[in-house]
Formats: structure tokens, C-alpha cells, sequence
């Protein structure tokens, strides 16, 4: 029950659209019945053909067939029996295409949701969690929740629906029979359930192991450069292949086991057919009806033992892949959990109680604005990461005015980013408030997101043209080209865009290693100015660019003064020459404000920055 309560959780789709799944399966299995039921008596019919006089309903149809003979008669019976035999396959082939399709679709659905979730949580969640197990989750834990847990489960129940109703066919025929084979299955179950944990064991090793190849990949390719130069290759090679051959132990002994049920179950229902048939025969009171018996057992084994054989399996491959569902569940339920909600409900200005009924589209974009026309007030501002002893921040409060451009200086360590990630709306505090124009933005995060334009010190470029990088997460057939032209312009790009083999639609690589680490600043710096921000925080954003192409970006920015609100974290402090105020911090805590020339040029050394 604990993982069938998982399993709904988990799964997309409404609960109410796995019913019609469930009334099909019971019709295939009466189907299945009826087909088997039908097999004896006409293999008694085929040997004794006076037995239609003694079936009432039998003699009434033969009476109406209009037919000539008995024998005409069966052999009309017997084609109807291959009808049913036909529409019962026909119709079974057209349930097992709707699970299947009904269990893709769930796997969009399923990466969506998942991607949505991540996307969705607190910016702490994913400080703490290593991209690999994210990448694991919506590509590979998705589409193994589909075929290695929607479809088994659901095979499971369609498979114990055609267990149940044939079982309850040949106890009405043969009780005593009926009850060996049960016993039977029985035993041939009891292995199995005694293994389940040692199966479970390998699923978790499956998972771990994958999770870590992904892992090791993303570090080798990552620091591709480093690697290559510092002649390490082997070592992850040597990384990888262990973890390769810890997944290759745990799925082998997995799949091994898999073979089991079908070998066993196989040999035991031969052993049934012929025990039984050597036993009937030495009881005179069976052998009269010994073909028909036996036709209906011979036939209803051929159907249960594959039903058997793959609801084992199906038992097995579910708990083999108890410890996904278990991640799908875990991550999903971070959603709900208190933090969670309370970022969400601050991104969206609404209640707790329409984001639960709301969930799928708490996150939708919104183009709300919170602009301002007065002042931004950072109110007594604490922040304390999860499982950290002392705070990051302690009581920070700053003013900035519109058209304002502030700088926070200090040594690293001091908090700088941290403040910038509060502002930004990425962490939330557990003190103090910020404030526009008097409103908090946590009423509506979104909207004050939608207010700020960002540009960090490390630039990431998708593997895309230059043009999609500027307008970043825009459709081509929106994309404004004079915006973007104006954007490339401040940010100094006109003279590389014009040098690249394609200009605007030239693939700069996969983050960004085509272009030199300036080139990547600059498209950055474009790609904050496109969307016209009001207000721009620049956290070390020329830090990676030279002299010239600074000093140029720098002016740039400094005629944008007046008209955007700017906040700027440097170490060069040639960079916050032209700020109206200038914040310096240490510690978490601001410990000087002021003039440029109040704070920098009043020092006579100022090795802290």
C-alpha cells in the first residue's frame, strides 16, 4: 500500500484516468475465462456428441441452428469458440497499446513535472544537490518509473485479475486440482518473496552507480582543459569504469533473477498436468470426464502461466526499482514541504491555499513589473544557510534611489554574493524585509524578479547561436532586433559579431568554449541589457574582461546613470569610481558606507578589498 501510495503520488496523471484502466483489465480477464471454459466442453462435445441432448441450452441452439447433424453442430460451436479465441486477442492487443501509450505519456508528463519541481524550488535546494542526480531524475529516473514501474505495475494488476478469475474457472471445475495448482504457485512465489530485499539492494546500486557515471562524465568534460593538460585522463577513466562494472554486477544479478519465475513456474505446472493425468487415471470416478477436465487445465495453464511467470517478475522488477520511485517521490515532495511553498507563494503573491489547488501553474511567467519610482529599502537583512552555525548576513540595511548606481565592496568571504542572492530574490531571508517604495517585494517575488537584470561573474552560454544567448529563453519569432542590436552595442560586441564566420547565428559552444572568457562577458552583459531592465546588479561582471574593453563597458554603463538603478560588487575599484555610493563589508556586515572618495581614496591601504 506504501508503494501503490507512492506510485499515485508520483504518477501525472489524474487518479480518475487510471479507473477505465482497471475496468478493462477485469474485462480482459472474463474474457480470458470465458475462452478457457469454452475449450473442455467441446473437447467433450468433440468425443461424446450426445452430450447436446443432455445440455438444455446446448439442445435449444442446435434445435434453432437449423443443422443437419450433430456434427455440423459442433463444428459451428467450434467456430465460435475461435471468434471469441480472436476478439478476446484483438481486443487484449488494443488494452496493452493503451497501458503503453498511457504510460509514455505519462513519462512526458512525468519530465515535465520534474523539471517544473526543480525549477520551482528554493534556491537552497539545489546548493546542496549535485546536478547529476537532478539530470538523473528527469532523463533517466523518468523513463525508468515508466517502463519499470508504470508498466509492470499495471501489467501486475491486469495479471492478477486473469489469475483470479481463471482460478475461480477451474475450481468450479476441479476444486481438489484447482487447490495443487494454487499450491503450486505458492511455492514457486515463496523464493522469490524471500529475495525481495537482496533485489531492492540492486536497484539502490543500480541507481547510485548511474548517478555517479553522470557524475564523473560531467567532471571530465567539464574540466576537459585541466584534464588534458594535467595528463589526469586516467583517473577518471579508472572512476568510471568502477562504477561501470558496480552497475554492470547489480543489473546482471538482477536480470538473472528475472529468468526464474518462468523456469519455475513452467516446471511446475508440467509436473501438475502430468501428475494429474497419471492420478486421474487410476480413479475410475475421474476418467469419464477426464478429456474435458483436461482440456480446460491443459488450456487455462497455457494462460496462467505466462500471467504467473510475469506477475513475479513484474513483483520483482517493482521492488528492483522500489529506490526510483523513492527519489521521484522524495524530490517531488520537497515541493510541498513548508520552504517550499513559502518561496513559491512569494514568487507569486498568492495564497497557500490557490497554490495547492493551483500547483502546475504557480510558476507560469508572468510580465508584472514592480517598478518604482522613489527608493529601495534593505530593512535589517539576516540570512543563515540550512545546517550552518553562524550567519552569513546580520543585520544589512542599505538605501538605494532610483537611478542611483551603489557599490559593495570587501574581501571574499565578506558576503557580497550572499547579499546579491537575497536581493535577487534567489534566497530568503530569515530576518529583516526589503522594501519598494514601501511594498515588500516578497508579495510578489516574481514580479520585483522581473524588475532585475542580472550579470554574473561567470557567464553561462548555452550551446546555441550568439543571437539565442542574447535573448536568452526568448522564441525566435519574438525576439526584438532592436533591442537586440542597442544591447550589442553597450555591451561592446558590434566589431566580434561582425569577425564571426556567421555573425548573430554563429554556435558559440557548449558553454560558451568557443569565445574567449571576455567574449563570454560581453554577451553576458548584452544578454542583462536586452531585457531592459530597470534595475542591473553586476556581481564582478568585468571581471574577466581587459583594460580597454572595461574601461569601454564601464563608460557604457556609466551613461546608462540616471536612468538605471545599478548595484555593483567589484574588486577593481577603478570599477566603482563613478558610483554614488559605495558599501564596504566584512563578515556578513556592513562596515562603512559612503563617497567613493569617503570610503576608497580616504584609505591610505585598503588590503581587505
Amino acid at each position: 500500500m506504501n508503494y501503490l501510495k507512492k506510485f499515485l503520488f508520483v504518477i501525472p496523471a489524474q487518479k480518475k484516468e487510471i479507473l477505465p484502466i482497471v475496468f478493462l483489465f477485469v474485462v480482459v480477464s472474463i474474457l480470458d475465462a470465458l475462452g478457457v471454459g469454452l475449450v473442455g466442453p467441446f473437447m467433450g462435445l468433440a468425443v461424446k456428441p450426445e452430450l447436446i441432448r443432455s445440455n438444455s441450452w446446448l439442445f435449444i441452439f442446435y434445435q434453432h441452428s437449423g443443422l443437419g447433424s450433430t456434427e455440423q453442430f459442433i463444428a459451428v460451436v467450434g467456430l465460435a469458440i475461435i471468434v471469441v479465441f480472436y476478439f478476446k486477442s484483438l481486443f487484449y492487443y488494443q488494452v496493452q497499446a493503451y497501458i503503453l501509450r498511457f504510460c509514455y505519456a505519462q513519462q512526458v508528463n512525468l519530465r515535465i513535472r520534474l523539471l517544473h519541481t526543480y525549477l520551482s524550488l528554493p534556491y537552497t535546494f539545489h546548493l546542496k544537490v549535485n546536478s547529476a542526480n537532478v539530470i538523473q531524475s528527469v532523463i533517466g529516473e523518468s523513463a525508468n518509473f515508466t517502463y519499470s514501474i508504470a508498466i509492470p505495475l499495471l501489467n501486475s494488476t491486469a495479471n492478477m485479475f486473469v489469475l483470479l478469475v481463471l482460478l475461480l474457472l477451474l475450481a468450479k471445475t476441479d476444486l481438489l486440482a484447482t487447490v495443487s495448482i494454487l499450491g503450486l504457485l505458492l511455492v514457486a512465489i515463496t523464493p522469490f518473496h524471500y529475495f525481495r530485499h537482496k533485489v531492492a539492494s540492486w536497484g539502490q546500486e543500480g541507481l547510485d552507480a548511474n548517478t555517479e557515471m553522470i557524475k564523473i562524465v560531467n567532471h571530465v568534460i567539464g574540466g576537459l582543459k585541466e584534464a588534458r593538460v594535467i595528463g589526469c585522463e586516467s583517473f577518471f577513466e579508472a572512476q568510471l569504469s568502477g562504477q561501470t562494472d558496480r552497475y554492470s554486477r547489480a543489473a546482471s544479478r538482477f536480470h538473472v533473477f528475472q529468468q526464474l519465475p518462468r523456469i519455475v513456474i513452467e516446471t511446475l505446472l508440467i509436473t501438475f498436468i502430468v501428475g494429474f493425468v497419471s492420478l486421474s487415471l487410476i480413479f475410475i470416478e475421474r476418467s469419464e470426464n477426464l478429456i474435458s477436465v483436461l482440456g480446460i487445465f491443459a488450456i487455462a495453464s497455457i494462460r496462467l502461466m505466462p500471467s504467473a511467470s510475469q506477475l513475479i517478475t513484474s513483483i520483482s522488477v517493482l521492488r528492483h526499482n522500489k529506490p526510483t520511485l523513492d527519489k521521484l517521490y522524495l524530490d517531488l515532495i520537497e515541493l510541498e514541504k513548508p520552504e517550499a511553498l513559502a518561496y513559491m507563494k512569494m514568487s507569486q503573491g498568492t495564497t497557500l491555499d490557490v497554490l495547492s489547488k493551483e500547483m502546475s501553474d504557480s510558476f507560469s511567467s508572468s510580465a508584472e513589473i514592480l517598478s518604482f519610482s522613489d527608493k529601495i529599502t534593505i530593512d535589517s537583512i539576516g540570512y543563515r544557510y540550512p545546517e550552518s552555525s553562524s550567519n552569513a548576513l546580520s543585520n544589512i540595511s542599505l538605501v538605494v534611489k532610483k537611478g542611483e548606481s551603489v557599490a559593495i565592496i570587501g574581501k571574499s568571504g565578506a558576503g557580497k554574493t550572499t547579499l546579491v542572492d537575497v536581493f535577487l530574490g534567489l534566497l530568503i531571508p530569515q530576518a529583516g524585509d526589503i522594501q519598494v517604495d514601501g511594498c515588500s517585494i516578497y508579495s510578489s517575488l516574481r514580479a520585483w524578479q522581473n524588475s532585475v537584470g542580472y550579470i554574473p561573474q561567470t557567464i553561462f552560454l548555452i550551446d546555441d547561436t550568439v543571437e539565442r544567448n542574447i535573448a536568452f529563453g526568448i522564441p525566435d519569432h519574438q525576439i526584438d532586433y532592436c533591442r537586440l542590436r542597442k544591447a550589442i552595442e553597450v555591451a561592446q560586441l558590434s566589431e566580434l559579431i561582425e569577425q564571426l564566420p556567421q555573425g548573430l547565428q554563429t554556435t558559440v559552444g557548449e558553454r560558451g568554449i568557443l569565445l574567449s572568457g571576455g567574449q563570454r562577458q560581453r554577451i553576458g552583459i548584452a544578454r542583462a541589457l536586452y531585457y531592459e531592465r530597470e534595475i542591473l546588479v553586476l556581481d564582478e561582471a568585468t571581471s574577466a574582461l581587459d583594460n580597454e574593453t572595461e574601461n569601454l563597458i564601464t563608460e557604457a554603463l556609466q551613461l546608462l546613470g540616471g536612468i538605471k538603478t545599478m548595484i555593483i560588487i567589484a574588486h577593481r575599484l577603478t570599477t566603482v569610481e563613478h558610483c554614488d555610493q559605495v558599501y564596504a563589508m566584512d563578515r556578513g556586515r556592513i562596515i562603512k558606507q559612503g563617497t567613493y572618495k569617503e570610503i576608497v581614496l580616504g584609505e591610505q591601504s585598503f588590503d581587505s578589498v
